[in-house]
């Protein structure tokens, strides 16, 4: 899910919007890779990545005059960490972090999105998260399948291992989700991920996509695939593309205090509204929108992340320097962020 990285690198690389004449590109490029630095789980380490990034933008900052222009006002990176540039897994040190100095002037492309959040600065491109889009290809059975399943979630409750106490991950949401509605017939609701996940999340009418460690989640895009109902429980969540995706028609919403409320809330929902996202969640189009595709299709992700990035040009000629000006601070920032990589 962090693997958007390395997609759009290799998207780009071979996309028409490519120039190798950098006097003709409107945007700058940098492929850094910095979830590919792996714990022993195969889960991103952000811990490195603010001295990965510094040392790449240290790079093409000696060796090419661009950055230097702009100090990477038309730099955009993929930045997909659990709370994007601020480079840590916990909220709480990730705020205290803040976005890594050297990328203030950066475009972030991150799959972190929260509104009024010190980890997402004006002008980021929230995206979904990488799903595999040929092993959800494999799975898919026929749409006219019944969907028996009212509730369905498989993930965790509790991360005893970093959170020993409870109450932190996931601010406490997805263990309310458990203790309220683990003995609930209507919810399907487990820690274990059987091999039939993306079958029955095809069998269910609402599949819950709370926040985990940070707001977004891969459900998001598993749900829309598989035409269930997302139900999105992350306060103030920004979600990806929301001009290609009507989120607040073919989702819902509910606050993480209301968690305890679920079922009223979801038996609440008249049949035709069910319906009617239903069919909104049945277009192509939309499904296209979340997926990172190889090869690329019309429509796909990168090319939402195209849009995106087209819709912030021009660039305005103040974003230009004047020789030997400099605004960005190279030594701010934790000392431990300042070691060469």
């Amino acid at each position: 899910m962090f693997a958007a990285e390395i997609f759009m690198h290799r998207f780009l690389l071979s996309s028409p919007v490519r120039t190798l004449n950098p006097d003709e590109a409107d945007w700058f490029y940098t492929p850094v890779y910095t979830t590919c630095d792996l714990t022993t789980n195969g889960l991103p380490l952000p811990f490195k990545s603010p001295r990965m990034m510094r040392s790449a933008i240290q790079l093409i900052s000696s060796n090419w005059p661009y950055w230097n222009k702009t100090e990477g006002a038309d730099h955009f990176f993929v930045v997909p960490h659990d709370f994007g540039a601020c480079f840590h897994y916990q909220e709480e040190k990730a705020i205290e972090r803040g976005i890594l100095p050297l990328l203030q002037r950066a475009t972030l492309v991150q799959t972190f999105g929260q509104r009024n959040h010190v980890c997402l600065k004006d002008g980021s491109i929230t995206i979904p998260p990488y799903a595999p889009p040929q092993k959800m290809q494999t799975h898919l059975i026929p749409e006219k399948t019944p969907r028996s399943i009212f509730v369905y979630f498989r993930g965790l409750f509790y991360d005893v291992g970093n959170d020993p106490e409870g109450g932190y991950y996931a601010r406490g949401a997805r263990a309310a989700v458990w203790e309220n509605f683990k003995d609930n017939p209507l919810f399907d609701i487990s820690t274990e991920h059987p091999a039939t996940y993306y079958e029955d999340m095809q069998r269910a009418v609402f599949c819950l996509c709370p926040l985990g460690w940070a707001p977004w989640s891969p459900r998001l895009v598993e749900a829309v695939i598989f035409g269930c109902i997302p139900v999105i429980i992350a306060d103030d969540i920004v979600l990806p593309f929301a001009d290609a995706i009507p989120w607040e028609d073919i989702g819902v919403y509910v606050d993480e205090e209301d968690v305890p409320n679920l079922d009223t809330i979801l038996t609440s929902i008249p049949p035709e509204v069910i319906l009617r996202k239903q069919r909104l969640l049945a277009n192509p189009s939309m499904k296209q929108a979340m997926l990172f595709p190889q090869p690329a299709q019309p429509g796909d992700a990168f090319h939402q992340v195209l849009n995106g990035l087209a819709r912030k040009l021009p660039h305005d000629r103040s974003v230009y320097l004047k020789p030997g000006e400099k605004i960005l601070n190279w030594t701010a920032g934790p000392v431990g962020d300042l070691k060469p990589w």
